[in-house]
């Protein structure tokens, strides 16, 4: 007999389709996982830039300069427990339920074709199983995970008309990767049902051909609708959100044009006979000329926002522009005691020269532990938190990836039975690309924040951060301080 992997309808009674759904999300969850691991071996306050952990910085900070009569100086709050290791266990209750029952389904089909749609009611209570447990009210099964996930899709479905988290926008550029998975929930809800088969797809014709399309398009109609609250927003002053707003846009072209290619197969069987509707090209035909178009546009533009707007890196920034300087929602320190108007003599700090001019302007930036900084090869960006090796691999990564975006988002190229198992790969692989893409967006959103924040006065010397902490927890050394005379009481003199 032939191997399982080596014909489709072998693959698809072996791993159906509900099996193939759990299956990505599985690997979802443990990519994300691995995201926030990694982050932290790295260093990467990857809780702090999404806001995981809303306590993460009063218990890393220094809670009172002062003693008191239970504690003497300084002294630090526990921190809590990295983020990752509850997605972890997550993930092992999760695999270890989806691998009992698909291995269950093999043992009851004996690799028989003829059993599977016997058996189907295996995976449909994985699933139900599944569902129950994301929704379940009791305190089981890593509820606090679960209320967090729900919240976070609350948020996402119903955003604020002010105001849109990091966090949330992440979670649904992750959301948008898993478009074909959610088109797979609703096939494989119909495969499920009697009457349904888990070795073919269910039929698609009238309205229920843009069901499918519908389902498929809404986390782009999420994140289109995220980037226009941030236009709107009153603090905006950047046409950034609109024109990325415009890439999520390009995707509903490619979906529903997809979804009407059903005409064009009726157009040319009508013309060459029923052999042609077997053939996945058709360009003579205009409205596949259109897809194709609306395609590769869309392939592209998200590829170069990715690595100009996403990532921050420079490879296809026009030569005239840069990274500009980043503008600070935060209001600037006050100045203590300006030296610009002082008449008094001046505390120096040991290290400074007496050469020094008083009106020198003194730099003042933040560095990261073993980050790259200064000259950075062509097409980075100056402040690189991970190996130089991984971003050109990154970035041709994307880049034949994106390329598949056509094919991800077409749903008349999964009509054809053969290529159950390349739809698949190239969903694993969407899942992959977005993986990577998880690392670099954080980075370089953690890297604009602690420019963002940078103290702007009063003038302070460079600041060495270890990249465990953020740019709130940093205690800045300050230059110079300003001598005042003061009379016998302590008040200040009208001197100074």
């Amino acid at each position: 007999m032939k191997s399982d992997f080596a014909d489709e309808t072998y693959f698809s009674a072996a791993f159906p389709l509900p099996f193939r759904v759990l299956c990505l999300v599985g690997l979802g969850i443990l990519g994300w996982a691995t995201n926030l691991h990694g982050l932290h071996i790295w260093r990467i306050d990857a809780a702090g830039t999404l806001d995981l952990t809303p306590s993460t910085y009063d218990a890393r900070r220094l809670t009172s300069p002062l003693p008191t009569a239970d504690r003497r100086g300084w002294r630090h709050a526990p921190a809590p427990a990295p983020p990752h290791r509850a997605v972890y266990r997550v993930f092992a209750t999760y695999a270890g339920w989806t691998l009992a029952c698909w291995l269950a389904f093999r043992v009851a089909t004996h690799e028989d074709v003829a059993l599977v749609d016997r058996y189907k009611f295996v995976p449909a209570l994985a699933v139900l199983f599944v569902l129950t447990a994301l929704v379940c009210p009791f305190d089981v099964l890593y509820k606090h995970e679960r209320d967090r996930f729900i919240q976070a899709v609350h948020r996402c479905l119903f955003p604020s008309p002010h105001r849109v988290y990091f966090s949330d926008v992440v979670f649904a550029d992750i959301f948008t990767s898993f478009a074909k998975v959610l088109g797979d929930v609703w096939l494989s809800i119909w495969m499920l049902l009697p009457g349904g088969s888990l070795l073919s797809q269910p039929s698609q014709e009238g309205l229920s051909r843009w069901i499918l399309p519908t389902l498929m398009s809404i986390p782009y109609a999420v994140r289109l609708r995220q980037c226009l609250v941030e236009y709107n927003a009153p603090a905006n002053e950047s046409r950034r959100p609109l024109f990325n707003a415009l890439k999520y846009a390009s995707s509903f072209p490619v979906i529903y044009l997809s979804a009407a290619q059903r005409l064009v197969v009726s157009d040319v069987v009508a013309v060459q006979g029923e052999a042609a509707a077997r053939q996945p090209w058709h360009g003579e035909h205009q409205l596949f000329r259109l897809w194709l178009l609306a395609a590769a546009f869309n392939s592209l533009y998200t590829f170069w926002w990715d690595v100009t707007n996403d990532w921050g890196l420079d490879l296809l920034r026009p030569k005239h522009s840069g990274n500009g300087p980043i503008r600070s929602t935060a209001p600037p320190r006050p100045l203590l005691l300006p030296r610009l108007h002082s008449r008094s003599a001046l505390l120096k700090h040991p290290e400074t020269s007496k050469n020094d001019s008083l009106d020198e302007p003194i730099e003042h930036h933040v560095t990261y532990a073993n980050a790259q900084q200064g000259p950075h090869p062509y097409g980075l960006r100056s402040t690189l938190l991970f190996p130089l090796p991984v971003y050109p691999f990154a970035i041709l990564v994307d880049l034949v990836l994106r390329l598949t975006w056509s094919a991800k988002l077409s749903s008349h190229l999964h009509s054809y039975s053969e290529g159950d198992l390349i739809i698949f790969w190239i969903e694993l692989a969407e899942v992959v690309r977005r993986w990577m893409w998880v690392f670099l967006r954080v980075e370089w959103e953690t890297v604009k924040e602690a420019e963002a924040h940078a103290p702007r006065s009063p003038p302070q010397r460079a600041v060495h951060l270890d990249r465990g902490d953020s740019y709130r927890d940093t205690i800045l050394e300050q230059d110079d301080f300003e001598m005042v005379p003061s009379d016998a009481s302590g008040r200040g003199s009208e001197a100074g």
